[in-house]
């Protein structure tokens, strides 16, 4: 068993918009329509769990869910920060094998994307796709002068899906909710308990909407 969760609990104040963003339309379809498409879509997936704020569950399952007939097989009522919300997911999988952790805000994810996610969880454990950075990177120091530069080869911007072990993911962030430790995405979750992540090529159009300027290219993608 493959099971997906999506995170739509973004709130979009980088956004400056009314609604939260994954609502916002693109093309005359929600942000968050063309993501669940993409995994209803993928034949590999066999379970959809979607994780929304409470406020949010009534008005996503009338106004994207039920418009759109998009099957979710499990909905999960989000927690106070990103991680509470992936955990609280976590606790609704028992026997799966795999499950792959993206954002709801992130439409343009490939089916190539997801393929190579499961395809390296399962022989490493733990798999997330990135992309080379293009600008040069500058590490500064508290003053916001720079100090030194990377080596841009050697970085990697990471995007989603994250893709698991279920029992790797369900024990590391086991582990970081008793040790009350702060992460910002869920690779951190298994590195902080020895876990390496295989890094695997990810796609510049695999883009997280965030800004209005993201807007603009998400309507030449779709």
């Amino acid at each position: 068993m493959i099971s997906a969760i999506i995170l739509a609990g973004g709130k979009g104040k980088r956004m400056g918009a009314k609604v939260s963003k994954q609502y916002i339309e693109v093309k005359g379809k929600p942000i968050l329509y063309y993501t669940l498409e993409k995994f209803a879509a993928c034949k590999d997936i066999d379970k959809i769990v979607l994780v929304l704020p409470k406020d949010e569950i009534e008005y996503c399952t009338k106004e994207i869910l039920n418009k759109y007939s998009l099957k979710v097989d499990i909905i999960v009522e989000g927690g106070k920060e990103r991680q509470d919300s992936v955990f609280n997911a976590l606790n609704k999988l028992e026997d799966d094998e795999i499950v792959l952790i993206h954002d709801g805000a992130r439409p343009f994810v490939s089916e190539r994307i997801i393929k190579d996610g499961i395809k390296y969880a399962k022989l490493y454990g733990s798999a997330a796709p990135g992309v080379t950075p293009k600008d040069t990177i500058k590490i500064k120091d508290k003053n916001n002068f720079s100090i030194s530069t990377p080596d841009r080869n050697e970085l990697v911007a990471i995007q989603t899906p994250q893709v698991f072990k279920l029992d790797i993911i369900k024990k590391c962030h086991k582990k970081v909710k008793e040790d009350k430790l702060t992460v910002t995405d869920d690779t951190m979750v298994v590195e902080n308990y020895n876990n390496k992540v295989y890094l695997f090529e990810g796609d510049y159009t695999n883009i997280k909407v965030t800004t209005p300027e993201d807007l603009i290219l998400a309507e030449k993608l779709v």
